[in-house]
């Protein structure tokens, strides 16, 4: 099923990067594995799959030791990231989507280990959506150009929820205008329902969940 199930977002990402004028090879897709187990990554792993998103220090923590060596693999942290587990997950992670502020990001640098993060922007209104707001980017992107430890890679926004991929594409071109504005590259954008929308609007790595895994066990 899985095999059939990455076949299918394959196609999708080959047939959205085409019309785009753009490489399959220049979008990454991030599995997103939060609330399945370990022995999903494997199997993920074993059919090829390389990056994997996770949105919780504690659950990926409980699911590492489980996982063993699996060379070539980058684990994403794509949720939230609270100061005080910032030790563990740099110890854990070797990518933090969800940098949103100058202070995240010098606790992250006390740590004293080299890492790859973007920016989390905030481009809605909702109080759920985490994020920085656009006037304080630079900043940050000042901050993460001078680290010696924090490598910037881009810039990563969660759009308001909407089963419509063109309600959330204006996102993702507002995040396209704001990276070019900075001379930031690479865009973590777009997620199983909308993934074309995000490609067509210049996605670099995409975050896949459903699509791949099927829905979520509920809490």
């Amino acid at each position: 099923m899985l095999e059939q199930r990455l076949d299918e977002v394959e196609r999708r990402i080959r047939e959205a990067a085409s019309r785009a004028g753009r490489r399959r090879e220049d979008i990454t897709l991030i599995a997103v594995t939060k609330k399945f187990p370990a022995a999903v990554i494997l199997d993920a792993y074993a059919l090829g799959l390389r990056s994997f998103g996770e949105n919780y220090v504690q659950e990926f923590e409980q699911k590492a030791p489980q996982l063993g060596p699996l060379p070539g693999a980058v684990f994403h942290l794509i949720g939230h990231l609270q100061s005080n587990k910032a030790r563990k997950a740099v110890e854990i992670f070797h990518s933090i989507q969800t940098i949103d502020s100058v202070k995240l990001a010098a606790r992250l640098e006390q740590m004293g280990r080299p890492l790859d993060v973007m920016i989390e922007v905030k481009l809605s209104e909702e109080d759920a959506k985490s994020g920085a707001a656009t006037a304080d980017v630079p900043a940050i992107i000042e901050h993460l150009r001078a680290s010696p430890l924090l490598r910037l890679q881009g810039l990563m926004t969660m759009p308001p929820w909407s089963d419509d991929p063109e309600q959330t594409r204006p996102y993702f071109r507002r995040l396209k205008q704001l990276a070019d504005s900075l001379g930031v590259t690479q865009l973590s954008m777009g997620m199983s329902h909308d993934l074309e929308a995000a490609i067509e609007e210049g996605a670099t790595h995409i975050r896949i969940g459903t699509a791949l895994f099927g829905p979520r066990r509920k809490e």
